[in-house]
């Protein structure tokens, strides 16, 4: 059978997901991916929310966690806002921008995929400088035994061929 990778994003998996381990059958809506797309190289990506009617059922032979580093731009006052006065009101900028460090994806072969992500963030604590590193799960890339191959674009001819 030919095999297929597949990019399951956490927010997808942390919505409305199903956690799965090598070896399990599964069957997801696929949306076929570009290479403009970003999905760590894969041929498709799982779409909860959408996608295809039809789903590709297909056999889990591998995961790979996916790690990606951003750039955390943070407002340094809000880490160490200024005292406020009697009668004073003092706003801080709260939260972050993320920034994807280009190259930076790693990849953490796993039996299984996580329901949750956050434990897997690593920051530097507390952040010296702006900006700072954060290192998150973004995902997971599996590899998928196919009866089927790859999902079909809408309007392609093979679409209307195996009757999908």
């Amino acid at each position: 059978m030919p095999r297929m990778r597949v990019f399951y994003d956490h927010a997808e998996m942390e919505c409305c997901g199903t956690p799965f381990a090598v070896g399990d059958r599964v069957s997801w809506r696929l949306v076929p991916t570009t290479r403009e797309d970003g999905h760590h190289g894969a041929a498709a990506w799982v779409a909860n929310h959408g996608g295809p009617e039809r789903a590709t059922t297909g056999r889990v032979l591998a995961i790979d966690l996916v790690h990606q580093e951003f750039l955390a731009h943070h407002d340094p006052r809000a880490v160490a806002p200024p005292a406020a006065g009697p009668g004073e009101v003092i706003f801080v900028a709260a939260g972050r921008a993320l920034e994807p460090v280009p190259g930076a994806p790693a990849l953490e072969a796993v039996e299984a995929c996580p329901k949750w992500f956050d434990a897997f963030e690593q920051e530097e604590q507390p952040p010296r400088r702006v900006p700072y590193r954060v290192r998150r799960a973004v995902g997971v890339l599996v590899t998928l035994d196919v009866p089927g191959g790859t999902p079909t674009r809408p309007g392609d001819p093979r679409r209307r061929l195996r009757g999908q």
